[in-house]
């Protein structure tokens, strides 16, 4: 499946050539019927609900990443994270950055609250789309169904102008 909104600031982008500012990562964790999720208590998506993860650091893996960040913002280790997906945001005043999305069959530990995040063990018929990302509705509910995501995004601070997405 393809979803594209065409917006002339989008199609400007050089999306071929297109280098991110950052790599990062997003680990969504199942346990049953129900996804861990967080609310983002600094940094970009301050106040929002997504999953654990954030930027890549030096020399470091997309797996090694996704682990160590929801490590830190929630005290858990993901089991047996798998990469399912590549999103590029590209943000209007210059900021780009590229998030691998893995997939986890739970974890190790009790999720904690730390100075990053709240953990939310969330119903996965309960998702809070509107407290999320713009471009979360169109391809997480696929996701967690257990497709593959590759999209590209362009956002003005939270309004989403124009995106080419792919399920798989």
């Amino acid at each position: 499946m393809k979803i594209t909104h065409a917006h002339p600031r989008f199609d400007a982008v050089q999306w071929k050539n297109w280098i991110p500012t950052d790599q990062a990562t997003l680990c969504f964790i199942l346990r049953k019927e129900e996804v861990l999720l967080i609310e983002k208590k600094r940094g970009l998506g301050k106040g929002k609900i997504n999953a654990p993860g954030g930027k890549f650091d030096p020399g470091e893996t997309a797996r090694e990443c996704a682990i160590r960040e929801t490590q830190e913002e929630l005290g858990v280790t993901p089991l047996n994270p798998e990469e399912r997906g590549v999103l590029r945001f590209q943000f209007t005043n210059g900021y780009a950055l590229q998030a691998h999305v893995f997939m986890a069959s739970g974890c190790e530990g009790v999720a904690v609250e730390t100075e990053e995040a709240v953990p939310l063990w969330t119903p996965l018929d309960r998702i809070p789309y509107r407290k999320m990302w713009a471009d979360d509705v169109l391809w997480l509910p696929h996701f967690l169904d257990g497709k593959r995501v590759e999209g590209s995004f362009l956002f003005d601070g939270d309004r989403m102008l124009g995106l080419d997405l792919e399920i798989f």
